[in-house]
């Protein structure tokens, strides 16, 4: 007979594998079919490629891979074939035949009607149970994971009209824990406004996890905040016999070949309004961490699950094409973009129309995101399950309080990592044809944050050592305290005739070169209205200039 092999997601909940082992176990068990295993894509252990490995080992050449997920979204239309496709790689001569997602259907309908009524009152209320009677007064909000799919989400919409059709519950709304809308604050909301006294938080999922528990925090949150209101929460579906009746079911129509996979309303083929780059995208197979066989880095645009991630980019000086690959890819990829003024404005232009950009902008006396805010969006965002780039100009950690945002992210618990980029203390000099070392003119270079004058009581350079110092001085953030840095370095021991160049929007069609004397460039930075973004060097490397500077 054809074995069976079941695949999740995976989950980061102890309690979901848990079920969906235990799922497996029962499946098994009905003694239905001759030999079953299961296994995730990502997250959770036993990875696929184990499961499928165990089914090969034990003489199996053609398999049912069976989607174990609820709606037909971005997993189980590609991602899973896809995985599935790589484990024929690893085994030639492997066949399988691939059934559709579980619902909507009948049995899941069935359970759920079963979890809604059996949901427990608050401690302070009499009964823990609905009455059948009580389903008139009852409004149900049906909570579906979220995707970036229309067509998933179309589908809970659907469920929740067949809950409602005939089963006497005052009204069903369907609403989602991620990437969609309405939210479940929203939805329960708009029950409340509807008269609602009695709701029924109803999450449509399969298994425990990470965002069913955030369904059952938010309800919370909400009942706190109208006490007057009865609202309850509902089981997952869970290992029960009805889901693995359907699971049978799925399995025998893959092998009858009545496979119903919905495409007329599919992203992937026809173009839906505001989805027009996901038409015929290609996917790649996950990148499993505890498979054996190699890593497949790839863009997963869909992000029906809840493992956001954060990623703090350097995107260079200001030029689009100075982003490093990594950076780009990293961007290509974000559901979310927090950008810096100062952070190069036409890759914005190249984003997915679905993609939301965050104005984290401090421009210089004048409009000001606080830091706390923008770490918090970044926390919030991820925790949403989406991949958020925090995008800055130059490298994040020269002076860009790139670790400000990661120490934030940390605290959090969100999967953060940092991109390097092309600072503009080095870039600005270069594009502009001044080498910051160069053999027997300097040997060492110091960059300096100009943002606080000499004398600052926050200030933490020494500014007499650096006018001490023989080697090339790069100042960023100096606009403002150029000709209060001259005077000190000068007061210090620094020559006045020492040669500085001012580079202002270093690597733009704007770019110009201004030069002066040390004791000259308070002066002359402000006749020549040298403004922000601008970088000073200052040394003898800028006598070397292969570009004569312009004012």
């Amino acid at each position: 007979m054809t074995g069976l092999v079941v695949v999740g997601h995976g989950t980061r909940s102890a309690a979901g594998v848990e079920q969906f082992a235990a799922l497996v176990e029962r499946v098994r068990r009905r003694g239905d079919i001759g030999d079953v295993e299961g296994g995730f894509i990502e997250l959770s252990r036993p990875p696929l490629t184990d499961a499928v490995g165990a089914l090969v080992a034990r003489g199996h050449r053609a398999l049912v891979a069976l989607p174990l997920v609820l709606t037909g979204a971005g997993h189980g239309k590609g991602d899973i074939p896809a995985a599935m496709a790589r484990e024929q790689q690893r085994h030639p001569g492997l066949s399988y035949r691939y059934g559709r997602p579980l619902g909507p259907h009948p049995l899941l309908h069935e359970a759920l009607e079963q979890r809604i009524d059996a949901a427990p009152a608050g401690a302070d209320r009499a009964g823990t149970e609905l009455a059948g009677a009580d389903r008139a007064g009852t409004w149900v909000a049906l909570i579906g994971r979220g995707s970036t799919d229309p067509d998933a989400n179309a589908e809970v919409a659907k469920v929740a009209r067949l809950l409602w059709e005939g089963r006497g519950y005052a009204g069903v709304e369907p609403g989602f824990i991620s990437l969609a809308q309405p939210s479940v604050p929203a939805v329960l909301e708009r029950l409340r406004r509807l008269g609602a006294r009695r709701i029924v938080v109803a999450p449509y999922f399969l298994f425990a996890g990470v965002l069913p528990d955030r369904i059952v925090a938010q309800s919370a949150e909400f009942a706190a905040a109208h006490p007057d209101l009865d609202v309850r929460v509902a089981e997952v579906i869970g290992d029960c016999d009805a889901l693995a009746d359907l699971v049978l079911e799925r399995y025998a129509e893959a092998l009858g070949g009545d496979i119903r996979m919905n495409c007329d309303t599919c992203a992937y083929r026809v173009l839906m309004p505001g989805f027009a780059d996901k038409v015929g995208r290609p996917q790649r197979p996950h990148d499993h961490p505890d498979d054996p066989v190699g890593h497949h880095h790839h863009r997963h645009d869909h992000h029906d699950h809840g493992h956001g991630s954060v990623a703090v980019v350097g995107g260079g000086p200001g030029p689009d094409d100075l982003i490093t690959v990594r950076g780009k890819a990293l961007l290509d990829a974000a559901d979310v973009v927090v950008v810096d003024r100062l952070a190069p404005q036409g890759l914005l232009a190249g984003l997915r129309p679905d993609v939301l950009v965050v104005d984290a902008a401090k421009v210089p006396r004048g409009p000001s995101m606080a830091q706390e805010a923008i770490n918090e969006a970044l926390v919030s965002h991820a925790r949403a399950g989406r991949r958020v780039v925090r995008l800055k100009g130059g490298d994040p950690y020269v002076f860009g309080r790139g670790h400000e945002e990661v120490q934030a992210c940390v605290a959090a618990g969100v999967p953060v990592t940092v991109v390097p980029g092309v600072s503009s203390a080095l870039a600005a000099p270069a594009l502009a044809g001044v080498p910051v070392t160069h053999r027997g003119v300097a040997h060492d270079v110091t960059v300096v944050s100009g943002h606080l004058p000499p004398g600052h009581p926050d200030s933490l350079v020494d500014w007499a050592a650096l006018a001490r110092a023989r080697g090339t001085v790069v100042l960023l953030m100096a606009v403002d305290t150029i000709a209060k840095i001259a005077t000190v370095l000068i007061e210090h021991g620094r020559a006045p005739e020492s040669p500085v160049l001012a580079v202002q929007d270093a690597g733009l069609p704007d770019q110009r070169s201004v030069p002066a004397r040390l004791d000259e460039i308070g002066a002359v930075a402000a006749r020549e209205g040298v403004g922000p973004p601008a970088v000073f060097v200052l040394g003898p490397v800028v006598a070397l200039a292969t570009t004569g500077p312009t004012g």
